[in-house]
């Protein structure tokens, strides 16, 4: 039973806070609706969320609104008349700051390691299929792998032979032979596994959505480091894009002193 002190509280958990932009109230009916594009790990965090959204959102009307620019703002494309607002405010009020070269290369400096060509593995496969739903299924295609696996140990020159005769993949007409492979080419729990492989036959069958498979790795190529010049322009778009991320969190503050902003920090203390 919930205690008549709870008020508007549901099922023991806080009661709503209430959500205002100067004096205009963001209802929990608004806040409700947007959460639903706001998927997150727990109802207070997607809230959160949504909250934030919302707010940011009142802000920038109300600023768009104080400036004029509504009557200024011509869409582009397939954007509504309160995107293109909202992009005419944004180009006016946050600058764009190009990095300079010297940015760039402190950046690569101390960055080495992160750029490098990427690891290539060169992979065959035998297909043993069975749907995520078949249980039966599955643990046969894990032992026919098994068993696969064992002959393979023996004598792997017949690989090319078993893919034909076993694998329920195209490659099948190929020997099983995938190519040059890097990752994210394939689906997610088989890339993963196999890019853990050494070279030669894997000893134990690869699960995946698919089934299982029988994987060779032919040949590893790993990634070389790439010099300056190969990556200055993806170092300068990123420092620009930070740059402008933080030139845009102190507009909305300024905004956010601006207009007031009340019980977003208490949505914000029942999410964590």
């Amino acid at each position: 039973m919930i205690s008549s002190t709870s008020g508007a509280r549901t099922l023991g958990r806080p009661a709503p806070a209430d959500l205002l932009v100067g004096e205009a109230e963001i209802t929990e009916a608004e806040i409700a609706r947007e959460m639903l594009h706001h998927r997150m790990p727990t109802p207070e965090q997607s809230r959160a969320a949504a909250a934030r959204a919302l707010v940011v959102r009142e802000l920038l009307r109300r600023e768009i609104e104080r400036l004029g620019l509504a009557a200024q703002a011509h869409a582009i494309g397939r954007e509504t008349a309160e995107e293109a607002c909202i992009r005419a405010l944004i180009e006016r009020e946050v600058a764009d700051r190009v990095p300079a070269e010297e940015d760039c290369r402190r950046y690569y400096d101390r960055n080495r390691e992160r750029f490098r060509s990427p690891d290539r593995i060169r992979v065959r496969h035998i297909l043993l299929a069975a749907t995520g739903d078949d249980f039966n299924g599955r643990l046969n295609a894990r032992r026919e792998a098994e068993r696969l696996i064992g002959e393979l140990m023996a004598n792997v020159v017949l690989f090319a032979e078993f893919a034909m005769r076993y694998s329920r993949c195209p490659s099948r007409n190929q020997g099983g032979y995938l190519g040059w492979l890097q990752r994210g080419q394939t689906t997610p729990e088989f890339d993963r596994q196999v890019f853990r492989l050494g070279g030669g036959l894997a000893a134990f069958p690869i699960e995946s959505r698919w089934g299982y498979h029988v994987v060779n790795i032919d040949d590893i190529q790993p990634g070389e480091a790439l010099g300056f010049e190969a990556v200055r322009e993806q170092i300068s778009d990123y420092l620009e894009l930070q740059a402008r991320q933080c030139e845009l969190q102190q507009y909305l503050h300024r905004l956010q002193q601006r207009y007031g902003v009340r019980g977003l920090d208490e949505i914000d203390a029942h999410a964590t």
